[in-house]
């Protein structure tokens, strides 16, 4: 997969920044980003967060035959790991220009620089010595691998055990960790690479850039250097054209930065140390149940609790009353020392009152005219509803010719009832 590349606005608004001696992590033009050294569980197992970039190192060896031109001297060996999950454009099992640079650089600081007593490697003279590797893994990927991978190096270098050996004539025996203590290798200094970036033809300089700095710098300056102030590798890159005065300033900045780092890695040696001395929880294992590895956190912001309750009364104290609203029939009133209604209760209770009243005065008129007329009432109930029926009586005809007019009037009665029901 190809970088994305940069647009061209986004590329003057870091130029413009540059010259208005800004960044956009609000750093000034020398200083480092944070950094953080972490040790794992194993011995020359080492992480290094700068920024955003994380690192990893490990270290491994194993007893292998020499060199035939260096029969009594142990072999370095240094290997980088561009991953995809470091960055996109990262492709697996294949080398990339800049891991091929990277290398190359890493060899300089470290083997070239004899940092590390090779000949406290050789177990046996011409057959058997220890060969160490140094493996490196870019986690992520946010600017300056060189110098995060130089420091997770030179850590994990530190901090690395080889198993003790005995020989006995030709028969060589390793011991493991729980038999005899490992034996630390022997580091005469510690060179550490500091990054300058360029831009403008050299005009303006910044340390140690980040990923978006390094896509519109002119030019890269790497120096290796130890607290001893000798520069152990130097190399540029970029095709830029750099003055006897510019190389001198960069090596000053680098001297100090060299011996801030070299402290800060020996304060977690010592550390790591004193907590394996204890033996409780270190390094990597250590991180496990805070949740310390992960990739988002969110930092803590302290927040002060100790007058909360006394700053509640005042706020209360000083809060004005309410103003007292009368409560408006058909309209909903919810709040503080006011009843929940909809003023629909008063209204609903007056039209049933007068509907009762409109009631009882119909039956009482009924009942007069009933009376006044003198006609017999007949009162039919029922047991689910209680309904009274009125039938009126007829009159009969003055000449019955048939008898069964009876029989019809019956009939007529008991129509006007399935009626009435």
């Amino acid at each position: 997969m190809k970088d994305t590349p940069l647009a061209n606005c986004e590329r003057d608004f870091l130029l413009k920044a540059i010259e208005e001696k800004k960044r956009l992590d609000g750093r000034q033009t020398y200083d480092y980003r944070k950094m953080k050294i972490t040790f794992g569980t194993d011995y020359g197992c080492c992480f290094v967060d700068l920024g955003k970039t994380r690192v990893m190192a490990q270290v491994s060896c194993e007893l292998v035959t020499p060199q035939e031109n260096r029969p009594n001297e142990g072999i370095m060996f240094f290997n980088i790991e561009l991953s995809p999950m470091a960055a996109p454009e990262f492709e697996q099992g294949r080398q990339s220009e800049l891991s091929v640079k990277l290398n190359r650089q890493l060899e300089r600081c470290l083997r070239n620089s004899k940092c590390i007593d090779t000949e406290s490697l050789c177990v046996v003279s011409g057959a058997k010595v220890w060969k160490v590797r140094v493996d490196v893994h870019m986690l992520n990927h946010d600017g300056n691998l060189m110098d995060a991978a130089s420091i997770a190096a030179i850590s994990a270098l530190s901090h690395f055990r080889r198993p003790d050996v005995s020989i006995e004539g030709e028969e060589v025996t390793i011991y493991s960790p729980d038999e005899r203590d490992p034996i630390p290798l022997s580091i005469y200094h510690m060179p550490i690479s500091v990054s300058f970036s360029f831009f403008q033809q050299g005009t303006y300089l910044l340390v140690d850039p980040c990923e978006r700095e390094e896509r519109v710098m002119d030019g890269l300056l790497m120096i290796a250097m130890n607290k001893h102030r000798e520069i152990c590798s130097i190399q540029s890159s970029g095709g830029i054209m750099l003055l006897k005065e510019q190389v001198m300033r960069c090596s000053k900045i680098a001297s100090v930065k060299v011996s801030e780092i070299t402290e800060l890695i020996q304060k977690a040696l010592e550390n790591d140390k004193r907590a394996r001395k204890a033996g409780g929880r270190c390094g990597f294992a250590e991180s496990l149940p805070q949740e310390r590895i992960t990739a988002l956190k969110m930092d803590e912001t302290p927040v002060e609790m100790t007058d909360v309750t006394d700053r509640a009364n005042e706020i209360v104290q000083k809060a004005e009353v309410p103003p007292q609203t009368v409560p408006v029939p058909g309209v909903g009133q919810v709040g503080q020392g006011l009843q929940n209604t909809w003023g629909l209760e008063e209204e609903e209770e007056g039209e049933e009152t007068d509907d009762s009243e409109e009631d009882d005065k119909e039956d009482t008129v009924s009942k007069m005219e009933v009376e006044k007329s003198g006609v017999d009432v007949v009162e039919i109930s029922d047991s689910e509803e209680e309904e009274v029926v009125i039938l009126h009586q007829e009159k009969p005809d003055k000449a019955p010719k048939h008898t069964g007019s009876s029989s019809h009037q019956k009939g007529a009665a008991t129509s006007k009832k399935r009626q009435t029901k």
